[in-house]
């Protein structure tokens, strides 16, 4: 390289054929020769380049050179060609602290003197803070700088090599630096250790809890106060290198903080007001020195929690009216999850309160404490007024925005069914309309009239009538009135909440309640009055009407039957031989007190009979099928009675005999009453109000689908017929609307095929065995399922037949766990679609769906064994999968002693292999099960994606949060022409994000849907309109006017621009005056 001579040389020359030869050919290439006609040429290196080279061949021959000479000057003298070679190789540490840019860092004087001897406990400190022996005082304590920033955490250990490094300098600078960290609060790892020496030897003070090194230094300055400095700030430092803010609170002796406070008075944040004055006493009493720091925790905890109670103790000594812990606040409303809605809590408030009357002033207490805590406007709203939604001035009025409905009493679910039911159109058309398609009761028909598969009386089709009227004035205030909510009337909450069954048997309760008052009596037996009015003052006209019907009662013979008139549903009255002449506004009762106390058990144990097969087995239900109020209907009382006497015939009328000490009689003479009847009360408005409001809370209760049903069957009790289907049945507008065709297939034994076709109004999906989407749930009701017929076992499916233009979910969320007996709600994430597509569940006679349908029968069978199996290998009764369980037998059998050992444990040969290839195996079904279970799942979700005609859109979703007893609902309802999600929460109504719809929370108590409302992709804009306002602001000018006869047509309501972002009314109405309309 040195020489430009670049000769070739030949491949056959002799020297270059001993020295090297063709086994060094590769070497040569190496290093840039080439071999071409027999002869090698060296590489051409740049022979006037000087040190340090950047030509890649002058690198690469140079490195080559040093590292020879480097291989010569290691090998032994006697072993080297050349025996006097000799090469010195150049010092690498220039050249390095050239390269890392150190060959001027500042040193210490010191260091050039040094005895590495004397010195060398010093080593590891250098070490660690990464330093050299050399380094001057200021780069000591910057590098020890760097390692507090860059490793905070061992900032103890870096300030140990810090002291050490200073004591063995000696430097002034270091210990100044030292003295300057320790005055900050900074401590070395060494001083950890000397304070633990404080309190005893090292390694015993070490595993010492808190409280009882707490302990030891009260006890060690008890006997030398002179050590309480020194054995505080030992605690202190003991208490930082633990992070123990308990022993850092109390080595401080200073109270600055809420956390502080607690920790000095020895409470914590459970604890209430009134017991915390006691526990500053226990600590002033145990030391008066710590007087004043107490009242100062007792400060800071009363600024913290707001506490007026504790303001007033600290000025006066005496205790105000304390403030209950947030805590003892939740668990004294019975809720263990704070993240509960306002208006949750309220209704839980409510419900408490009523129960529980005697402890109002600690609910109210409790929830003033959540109010605060939550910063709730709402909460401290209705505590200040008492009303469920507080004042009404808290939301502003938006003419464009849906009005709220205020709850009047645990009408969550009402309000949300109202704000529901007035935004499906035609619902609302029909109700504002309600004269265009009233039934008339004088008509013929009226007799004929069946509404979910039974007759309807006229009672029924009047009361439903009144519930329609009821809702037109309803939606006519959500549509004009010009506020943020309107109040629903406790009338409508009646009507919609308690059925006609209901009310009837509560009338029939009332007549038939053993509380009711003592009459007198008759031949012996007790006549029995109607149940006591509240007490009244007898007027005049009272006291002659009763002079007047004394006379009404003769000598008769009475005999208990069912009055045949339309009330006799429900009331019991008197038949006489002759007839017994009384008003017809008095009702008696005479009965033998075991019969009585026969009906009165028959009664009260109704509701405990067990549900018939038929009502527990059905899949969904197709309609709420209600008992008729018939003309001819006997109470249920008498068809118990009925029931239980064979012997009599129908429409045949008998006596009673009663029974007595003497001979059976067959007849029984009445006497007249030695007084007269009581005169019939005459109810007093407020209490007529509280009977509607028992009721209504009554009716609160009920279940979900009750409460549907018992509105669609009014709805269709109150309008005529459009026409009569074979059955009878009644075809209208609702039954048009919300009501479909489902149709099931049942196969027996034989292989014969039994179908049967009915209406639905709603299709029952349940989410108890666990989470699950929308089209699983909906999967569950139109599989394949077996169902007992006769004793047998036969597959049965079903398809609808008819969809409806609104189609209805019920999910079902009430369980019952049979071996706690008790029920519970199912908190099941059910994962919603804003589409969902209903081809794949249509009766239709085409091959291929019905062998899409079996392929994927078939494989959820298998997926269903599979996932059984998969379960019995992952979840074993030690909490581990089979494969784990195996493999720590393994390890003990392994563990036992063996043969050499003095007490051998005989292990079966074999075993151990046994149980390892099973230990495989076992994993080895768990990788082909998953990857089974996901292609079957894969299959299963894919079978019917290209079924798209009847598509569905999510218009409403009913929402519950709470426990299968109690709780809150509100409703969510899309915009389609706004397109956005609005919360329809009582009387609040706000928009939201479509996340909180369809998302799954992740709390203990989580509000999830109840009931969801799909509607008809094609048809959504004609079915459904969120926003329907004509805002109409009072008239407040007044002036006399004409009365005139009224021969206009009705009212006629319609939406003229349904796309509108308000909609614009059209009232056709004759032209007058306004204020005379």
């Amino acid at each position: 390289m040195n020489t430009p001579d670049r000769r070739p040389i030949l491949d056959k020359n002799k020297k270059f054929i001993l020295s090297l030869g063709e086994p060094c050919a590769e070497l040569l290439q190496y290093l840039g020769f080439t071999h071409e006609s027999n002869t090698w040429t060296p590489p051409s290196a740049d022979v006037a380049a000087q040190a340090p080279f950047t030509n890649p061949i002058n690198v690469l021959l140079d490195d080559v050179e040093k590292e020879l000479l480097m291989l010569m000057t290691r090998q032994p003298e006697d072993q080297r060609r050349v025996h006097k070679f000799f090469h010195q190789p150049a010092p690498a540490k220039l050249e390095l602290e050239r390269s890392l840019g150190c060959q001027d860092y500042r040193k210490s004087l010191a260091s050039r003197t040094i005895d590495l001897e004397s010195v060398r406990d010093e080593h590891p400190y250098y070490g660690g803070l990464g330093t050299t022996l050399d380094f001057h005082d200021e780069l000591i304590i910057f590098a020890y700088e760097r390692q507090i920033e860059c490793d905070a955490a061992n900032a103890p250990y870096y300030l140990e090599c810090l002291q050490g490094i200073a004591r063995g300098r000696n430097s002034e600078d270091l210990q100044t630096k030292v003295v300057i960290e320790s005055s900050s609060g900074k401590f070395s790892t060494e001083d950890v250790r000397n304070a633990y020496k404080e309190f005893g030897s090292l390694s015993e003070a070490k595993l010492l809890d808190d409280d009882t090194l707490i302990g030891n230094f009260r006890a060690r300055i008890a006997d030398a106060p002179k050590q309480e400095p020194t054995l505080r700030r030992a605690l202190a430092i003991i208490g930082q290198s633990r992070s123990s803010s308990k022993i850092e609170h109390f080595a401080s002796n200073t109270v600055t903080t809420y956390e502080q406070a607690l920790q000095f008075l020895g409470a914590d944040e459970s604890i209430d007001d009134s017991f915390l004055v006691s526990m500053y006493t226990m600590k002033v009493n145990d030391d008066r020195s710590n007087e004043e720091l107490a009242r100062t925790a007792v400060s800071l905890i009363a600024e913290k929690r707001n506490s007026g109670a504790l303001r007033a103790w600290l000025n006066t000594g005496e205790l105000g009216d304390t403030e209950m812990d947030i805590g003892q606040a939740y668990t004294c409303l019975g809720f263990d999850d704070r993240t509960l809605d306002d208006a949750t809590i309220q209704t839980a408030y409510g419900i408490l309160c009523k129960d529980s009357p005697d402890r109002i002033h600690e609910y109210k207490r409790a929830l003033a404490a959540i109010a605060k805590d939550k910063e709730s406007f709402q909460l401290q709203r209705f505590l200040d007024s008492g009303t469920a939604s507080g004042t009404t001035d808290w939301q502003p009025f938006n003419s464009q925005w849906p009005v709220g409905l205020e709850n009047i009493g645990n009408t969550c679910y009402l309000n949300s069914l109202l704000q529901f039911y007035f935004t499906v159109k035609p619902l609302r058309d029909l109700v504002l309309n309600f004269d265009d398609f009233k039934m008339n009761l004088i008509d013929d028909d009226v007799h004929k009239k069946q509404v979910g598969s039974r007759k309807v009386s006229g009672k029924e089709i009047e009361r439903a009538q009144k519930f329609v009227q009821e809702l037109r004035h309803l939606f006519q205030n959500m549509i004009t009135a010009p506020s943020a909510q309107v109040t629903p009337e406790q009338e409508l909450a009646r009507l919609t909440l308690i059925s006609s069954n209901t009310e009837e048997s509560n009338r029939r309760n009332s007549i038939l309640s053993a509380n009711r008052p003592f009459l007198g009596e008759l031949d012996g037996r007790p006549v029995i009055g109607p149940l006591p009015p509240p007490a009244i003052d007898v007027v005049d006209d009272d006291v002659e009407m009763m002079k007047e019907n004394t006379d009404a009662t003769n000598h008769s013979s009475l005999s208990l039957v069912a009055d045949l008139d339309e009330d006799a549903s429900s009331e019991v009255t008197l038949i006489g031989e002759p007839a017994l002449e009384k008003p017809e506004d008095e009702k008696f009762l005479l009965v033998d007190l075991e019969e009585s106390q026969q009906q009165d058990q028959i009664l009260q144990d109704k509701e405990n009979l067990p549900p018939n097969k038929e009502d527990s087995a059905r899949p969904s239900t197709p309609e709420i099928h209600l008992q008729p109020l018939s003309e001819t209907s006997p109470s249920r009382a008498n068809e118990q009675q009925q029931i239980s006497s064979p012997t009599k015939e129908i429409g045949k009328v008998e006596t009673d005999t009663i029974m007595t000490n003497g001979p059976p009689t067959s007849q029984i003479q009445a006497l007249p009453p030695n007084r007269p009847p009581p005169v019939p009360p005459r109810e007093r408005p407020e209490d007529h109000k509280k009977a509607i409001q028992e009721q209504i809370e009554s009716g609160a209760q009920q279940d979900v689908a009750e409460c549907i049903g018992n509105v669609l069957f009014q709805l269709q009790c109150a309008i005529k017929a459009e026409s009569i289907d074979d059955s009878g049945e009644q075809l209208d507008r609702i039954k048009a609307l919300f009501f479909g065709k489902q149709k099931s297939y049942t196969t027996n034994e034989h292989g014969a095929i039994r179908t049967k076709e009915e209406f639905m109004s709603d299709i029952k999906v349940n989410v108890a065995s666990g989470p699950r989407d929308i089209y699983t749930a909906l999967d569950s009701v139109y599989d394949v399922q077996d169902v007992e017929v006769g004793g047998s076992l036969e597959p049965q499916y079903t398809t609808i037949s008819q969809l409806p233009p609104v189609l209805q979910v019920m999910v079902q969320r009430a369980q019952y766990d049979p071996e706690k007996q008790v029920s519970f709600k199912s908190n099941n994430h059910l994962e919603l679609k804003e589409t969902i597509y209903m081809d794949r569940y249509l009766d239709s006679s085409d091959l291929e769906l019905r062998n899409r349908r079996q392929d994927c029968w078939k494989w959820k069978k298998r997926l269903g064994k599979l996932q059984e199996r998969k379960l019995e290998l992952t979840n074993t009764q030690a909490g581990y999968d089979v494969p784990t369980v195996l493999e720590s037998t393994i390890e003990y059998l392994r563990s036992l002693p063996g043969v050499d050992s003095d007490d051998p444990v005989d292990v079966r040969p074999g075993l151990v292999d046994a149980l390892t290839k099973a230990v495989n195996d076992a994993r080895q079904e768990l990788i082909e099960l998953e990857d089974e279970i996901k292609n079957l799942t894969a299959s299963i979700n894919s079978q019917f994606n290209d079924l798209r005609s009847q598509p569905y859109r999510l218009h409403s979703v009913f929402i519950h949060r709470g426990v299968v007893s109690s709780g809150h609902y509100w409703i969510y309802i899309y915009d389609f022409d706004q397109g956005l999600w609005r919360k329809y929460n009582d009387g609040y109504v706000t928009e939201v994000k479509a996340e909180e719809v369809f998302e799954a929370q992740a709390q203990t108590n989580p509000a999830n849907p109840y009931f969801l409302v799909y509607v008809k992709d094609e048809s959504k804009n004609t079915l459904v309109s969120a926003v329907c306002r004509d805002v109409q602001e009072p008239q407040t000018e007044m002036r006399d006017i004409e009365m005139t006869d009224n021969t206009a047509e009705p009212i006629k309501w319609a939406c003229v621009n349904q796309n509108q972002t308000t909609p614009s009314w059209d009232i056709s109405r004759p032209k007058r005056d306004p204020l005379v309309w």
